[in-house]
């Protein structure tokens, strides 16, 4: 149970990657300049958010793929891509490519569930299989299967001069021990384990056998690891948003204090039907963040984290949150920079 005499092994950070409409490029390059910036100061791992018909990253593979041509050594994620829109076959293939590309840094994480506003999309996204598809836990079997190398077909061998495989091309033999699930219910954490994933949890959680948000995130954290084949070691990483002040200026921590003021009102209790509960952001210094870190009954049963970049900052206040969090936060919690 890490404690202040126990440090964090591996320190990450996601971003949404938002962009302005009329200058995407602007905002897909500030993306991969921030992700260039974790690399310089010693993250272990960066994660892209994904977001379909919306101004933030909606190929987060794409993105990532360039972002292994600018960096050496950073672990890349996708913290989540929603499996309703993707075929696994074809997603497999993806992954597989930009693994190889990145020399082994891929860390892709995939949640289920059909696609947000399915009733007003799905003829444009399954125009003739809209009421057939499966978005249960069996698409992420399926995209499994393919990247641990699992058949897709019942042919290959020499066709002409074309040679043709029987499994997914390029295969990364280490890529299927880094798929990762991001689950909020305790279901999801005990298949993930069941299915020898590793877990992504976040600042959002059912409030299903409790109202306490890090008692709750411990109960998926344990029952994980409980039905995991490696147990205790099984890979997890919490996600919360955490902003540092330390070397914030003045208007930069009002900003900082404003956006956090309006979103604590939703951690308050469950919202809607599916009794979603929200972390509380952490905004102050290092240390205050580090102690309330250290209070959270989750992360002393974690070593590694990807704290969440606020959505709707500018690049400059990314730059002061990851300086502070790499130079300031992180140690404070034991960290090392690679």
């Amino acid at each position: 149970m890490p404690l202040s005499s126990e440090p964090l092994r591996k320190l990450g950070f996601l971003t949404i990657g938002l962009f302005d409409e009329a200058d995407p490029r602007r905002g897909h390059e500030s993306t991969l300049e921030i992700i260039e910036l974790g690399e310089r100061l010693g993250f272990d791992s960066a994660w892209v958010r994904h977001r379909h018909l919306q101004y933030g990253i909606s190929s987060p593979v794409a993105v990532l793929a360039a972002a292994t041509q600018r960096t050496s050594r950073i672990e890349l994620g996708t913290a989540v891509i929603p499996l309703g829109w993707e075929n696994p076959l074809r997603l497999a293939e993806d992954l597989a490519t930009v693994d190889i590309l990145s020399g082994g840094r891929l860390n892709p994480g995939v949640s289920v569930g059909p696609p947000r506003h399915y009733d007003q999309l799905k003829q444009a996204l399954y125009p003739d299989t809209a009421d057939a598809e499966d978005f249960s836990h069996e698409r992420v079997v399926r995209l499994l299967d393919f990247v641990r190398g699992k058949p897709a077909t019942d042919f290959h061998g020499t066709e002409g001069i074309e040679v043709f495989s029987d499994r997914v091309q390029p295969h990364s033999a280490g890529l299927g021990g880094r798929m990762w699930y991001g689950g909020a219910s305790l279901r999801s954490a005990r298949w993930a384990g069941e299915h020898g994933m590793n877990l992504l949890t976040s600042s959002v959680v059912r409030a299903e056998e409790s109202e306490d948000f890090a008692d709750i995130q411990l109960s998926h954290v344990r029952a994980f690891r409980a039905h995991h084949p490696d147990g205790a070691r099984a890979r997890v990483s919490q996600g919360l948003v955490v902003i540092p002040t330390d070397s914030a200026s003045p208007g930069q921590r009002a900003k900082y204090e404003e956006y956090v003021k309006q979103r604590t009102p939703r951690t308050a209790s469950p919202q809607g039907p599916g009794r979603i509960l929200f972390a509380r952001d952490l905004v102050g210094s290092a240390a205050e963040i580090a102690e309330r870190l250290y209070s959270h009954a989750a992360f002393r049963e974690i070593d590694e984290v990807a704290f969440a970049l606020p959505f709707s900052f500018d690049h400059d206040d990314y730059v002061q949150i990851l300086t502070d969090i790499a130079t300031k936060l992180g140690p404070a919690l034991g960290w090392q920079p690679a």
